[in-house]
């Protein structure tokens, strides 16, 4: 695979759930080309769009604000590391909590397909999220066990024939929030930005995390209303943006919880 267009790989969903080992590449006669929405041409993405009105302010921080910030730029600047043991923990602790009754056979193997990862080795997926990707998929998996299973295996609702691979779609989640939260700015250029470092302190160091469970849901359910397929990925994601945003600008939300999204996590 290029390194500079990682192909979109479609899941193909039968019956009884996410099929093992039914993931298919631009090069199979039966996959489908395209890209990640942080990859390459197909899917190009939708989350660094930024409106020219948005770069023209930018937003004081409190000392406390600023040091969450920080704290979560930190977090994001960290890149997958496959040779950092670390980082092939937290992996193998993923694997656990998605597949506890199957035994990992390696760090490269083909089972990761079997949980959305494009390839045999998922370290070449990273690269778009980096390790704080990895770390809101285990806390997902963690928290929202349910959640997490039922998106995993596409287990709830009307699902399409070619569904999103779970992991790609996650590692994308990933990006769009960072975009969407302008979080590699050195101060906020957007209100939504703003607006989120209200939930963003030293005694909630995880809002990140939850806003990306959220999102997931959110995302998911975009896609069933939809009636989606894997070509309307981004359309998806563009539309789970502007909930995302709509509901983080509403007057009464004090914490994420509060947000209507929030909702989807305990379905």
């Amino acid at each position: 695979m290029d390194d500079r267009e990682g192909s979109f790989v479609a899941v193909r969903r039968i019956s009884q759930g996410l099929e093992r080992g039914s993931v298919y590449n631009s090069s199979s006669a039966e996959g489908v080309p395209g890209s990640a929405a942080w990859l390459g041409r197909g899917l190009s993405c939708v989350c660094a769009q930024r409106r020219d009105s948005d770069t023209n302010s930018t937003f004081d921080l409190t000392p406390a604000q600023e040091e969450s910030l920080q704290s979560l730029q930190n977090r994001i600047d960290v890149a997958y590391d496959s040779t950092i043991p670390l980082h092939q923990e937290a992996l193998k602790d993923l694997w656990k909590l998605a597949f506890p009754e199957e035994e990992l056979h390696g760090l490269i193997s083909e089972q990761w397909k079997e949980m959305g990862w494009q390839g045999k080795d998922p370290s070449t997926d990273f690269r778009g999220g980096g390790f704080i990707s990895l770390e809101n998929l285990l806390y997902f998996a963690r928290n929202f066990q349910k959640s997490f299973q039922d998106l995993l295996r596409k287990q709830v609702g009307d699902r399409s024939v070619w569904e999103y691979p779970f992991a790609v779609a996650g590692i994308n989640l990933t990006f769009m929030l960072i975009q969407m939260l302008d979080l590699e700015a050195v101060k906020p250029r957007t209100v939504v930005g703003a607006t989120f470092l209200k939930f963003l302190s030293a005694e909630n160091e995880s809002a990140f995390d939850l806003l990306y469970c959220i999102a997931f849901k959110l995302m998911d359910q975009q896609w069933l209303s939809m009636r989606a397929s894997y070509m309307e990925f981004n359309t998806v994601m563009k539309s789970t943006r502007r909930q995302l945003e709509r509901e983080l600008m509403l007057e009464d939300i004090m914490h994420l919880e509060d947000l209507p999204s929030y909702a989807l996590l305990s379905q």
